[in-house]
């Protein structure tokens, strides 16, 4: 079945990808508007053209005019659009909900003596402006002088947004800038679903955000159906929050979605309603994660450092060593990429449908996949579908002009050309592949193709019975609706983990159900390195509510992973002790970056097995011991704890407390260098619950680096 899936929310200045799904590149597909708002300049009837996504150009350096498989579509009004994708199995309609735009101006500014280069040399020297607002795409906007700054002038969402200048085009010479844009977070919205009687009843439950003018009260609640399944409007009756349809009038499967907006939209939620008898209903809520991955242990390997310093690392030397994962308390084991490269890192694919020869063989993969399921350890692995390496060669066909292979790489413009690459062209010398960054070795694919899409979706077909998840790299820079069809395809009990930098609660809408925990990664950085406070951890905490993400979406809690250098090195250890516990201690997913618990100082350097620091492995063995034993760290509430800090760093001290029916339970952290005497507000036992030792006398206790204490 071609239909493009579940409807779209969106705001207007928002572009959204429509694709058939099951793609055959060898049909052919048209997308036309079926109805628009009154105020919309899209007619009845009108074809989408192809356009692009925001913030890139043409694929072929204009803006086309033609409908094609895969559109772009802009609302240009705030309302309801249906808009129909005429393909080889049918006419499918899809909902696409805009709300009105929620950007704000603003500007991004730097000065020009914080540039490296001299004031006289800079009007000659074009400066890049890059960051999450326009995907890190080089060379694509300049800034312009204004007295003694550079700026650029943007339109962004409410929230702090960062970018780099570099001048020269070069990154190595970026000036990173921040700018904060006024307003309120997102509200959220829950649907949940139960049998009344001889109906099946959804239940809508919005929630404003924190700062919001609007209370949960006032938000209205928008049900949508959704065009795959056979439910029509005149099956359901909607009353205010509840959305009723007899049992008799469901067909096999109906999927409800929902929407609220404040002054911001919501993301939406869903609940999947399986007819399974005349009076039975199954629900099921597909955006929540499998049960196994709401608060699993992860340990991330950078796998071609995890044997140590002389033995090359393969499967099965992995596979030797999963005793040790059992003796850290692992639930999930993420594995960088596995699959063929010519790089150390993995990131740089060339063949998707085989394991690197270096690693091992695909029986030897799935072998270790088998022992780390003998020991109750769930298996994560890379997916890269973002890039390919460009020693693969399908881009190096692609470069040589072997028409079949035209499209699967995006082109840009000549001049957004940022390295010291003589590119072949494709159109007269004047168009090169597109990278983000300066990642020269990695051209983005094209998802605008559907040879493309059925290509990185057989990828997914093909992994996605021997892993149990996939963290997926550079989410941020491929499509929502690919993003859809895969959470989709997976099995039911499959783990999709984001790598979107920052995070952002649209990914979570039928799409991943774990996110990097951006926000908390960066506070435990600025209070080990002594810029903030250590309150502001648990005011991390929050930003989650802020940005819109449900209760249900699970946050990877971090300190440091592949990509960042080590904690360690840039914060010291007293420090790393504190951190490493306040992931283990609040709600979310901890993660252990292979060696972070033994000491290695380099980003990707070997594991040190026989020098590692045995002290720092049995702290981060307890805490993740101890969070193993005790309910209330991963599933309990989360509040502040009164104290007074009488010796020590008061900066670098916070408490809290996690509670569940099993009991309350007192954490005490201290990033400091030196122990801390701390005054708790709250009767707490005197026994350390990670190292057994007494620690407190009265309501005072000593603080070396984290404490856990039972509530009196």
């Amino acid at each position: 079945m071609h239909h493009p899936g579940p409807p779209r929310f969106v705001s207007v200045g928002e572009s959204v990808e429509l694709a058939p799904r099951n793609p055959d590149p060898t049909a052919s597909y048209r997308w036309t508007v079926a109805a628009a708002p009154e105020e919309s300049a899209f007619d009845a009837g009108a074809s989408i053209p192809v356009g692009t996504p925001a913030g890139y150009p043409a694929a072929n350096g204009d803006e086309a005019d033609e409908t094609g498989p895969v559109v772009h579509f802009h609302p240009d009004a705030p309302g309801a659009y249906t808009v129909e994708l005429d393909a080889p199995d049918g006419v499918h309609e899809l909902t696409v909900r805009a709300f009105p735009d929620e950007r704000r101006a603003a500007q991004f500014s730097v000065a020009a003596e914080d540039l490296p280069l001299p004031e006289s040399e800079l009007d000659d020297t074009p400066i890049s402006v890059s960051g999450p607002f326009n995907n890190h795409l080089m060379a694509t906007e300049r800034p312009r002088r204004v007295g003694d700054d550079y700026v650029l002038d943007a339109r962004l969402l409410p929230g702090e947004h960062t970018a780099a200048f570099s001048v020269g085009d070069d990154l190595a010479e970026g000036v990173r800038t921040s700018v904060e844009v006024d307003g309120p977070g997102r509200p959220r919205i829950r649907l949940d679903a139960r049998v009344d009687g001889d109906e099946a009843v959804v239940t809508a439950t919005p929630r404003s955000a924190p700062d919001s003018d609007f209370s949960d009260g006032d938000l209205p609640v928008e049900f949508h159906l959704d065009g795959r399944d056979e439910l029509t409007e005149g099956d359901v009756e909607i009353d205010d929050r509840e959305l009723r349809v007899p049992i008799d009038a469901l067909p096999h499967r109906a999927r409800i979605h929902a929407v609220t907006a404040g002054e911001r939209r919501s993301i939406g939620d869903t609940v999947v309603l399986d007819a399974t008898g005349s009076e039975s209903v199954a629900a099921t809520r597909p955006n929540d994660p499998p049960e196994w991955a709401e608060t699993p242990t992860v340990y991330e390997i950078f796998v071609r450092s995890f044997a140590g310093e002389t033995l090359p690392t393969t499967f099965a030397e992995i596979e030797r060593r999963v005793e040790y994962l059992e003796s850290l308390n692992v639930d999930c084991l993420w594995l960088t990429p596995v699959l063929a490269s010519p790089t150390t890192h993995g990131y740089h694919i060339t063949d998707y449908f085989d394991t690197a020869s270096d690693l091992g063989s695909r029986e030897a993969f799935e072998s270790l996949v088998d022992r780390c399921h003998e020991a109750d350890i769930r298996v994560v692995f890379d997916l890269v579908v973002n890039h390919t390496s460009r020693d693969h060669p399908a881009f190096q066909l692609h470069a040589a002009g072997v028409e079949e292979y035209a499209d699967h790489f995006r082109r840009v413009d000549a001049d957004r050309n940022v390295v010291d690459v003589d590119w072949a062209s494709l159109r007269d010398g004047d168009d090169i592949p597109e990278y983000y960054f300066n990642w020269q070795r990695i051209p983005n694919l094209n998802y605008d193709s559907l040879s493309v899409r059925s290509w990185m979706l057989d990828v997914v077909d093909e992994w996605a019975g021997v892993v149990d998840g996939f963290r997926c790299d550079v989410a941020w820079g491929v499509s929502h609706a690919f993003w859809k069809e895969v959470n989709d395809r997976v099995p039911d009990d499959f783990l999709l983990l984001d790598e979107t930098i920052p995070r952002d609660a649209d990914y979570h809408e039928g799409e991943f159900h774990m996110h990097y925990d951006t926000t908390l990664y960066e506070t435990l950085r600025d209070v080990g390195s002594g810029e903030r406070t250590a309150d502001a951890v648990l005011d991390a905490l929050d930003d989650a509510t802020w940005a819109g993400f449900p209760d249900s979406a699970v946050h990877l809690r971090y300190v440091e992973n592949h990509d960042e250098g080590r904690y360690v090195d840039e914060c010291g250890e007293a420090s790393l002790r504190a951190a490493a516990a306040a992931t283990f201690t609040v709600p979310g997913a901890p993660m252990i970056y292979y060696g972070q618990e033994r000491g290695v100082p380099e980003q990707r350097g070997p594991m040190r097995w026989h020098d590692g620091d045995a002290d720092l492995t049995a702290f981060h063995r307890a805490l993740a011991s101890l969070r193993a034993e005790t309910p209330a760290l991963r599933d309990g509430s989360v509040e502040a704890v009164g104290y007074d800090v009488v010796a020590g760093d008061a900066d670098a001290v916070t408490a809290y407390a996690r509670e569940d029916e099993n009991g309350r339970y007192v954490v005490v952290l201290n990033f400091g260098a030196d122990a801390a005497t701390v005054s708790l507000d709250e009767a707490v036992e005197t026994r350390d619950l990670l190292t057994g030792e007494a620690v407190a006398a009265g309501n005072d206790l000593t603080v070396v680096d984290a404490v856990v204490l039972r509530a009196a």
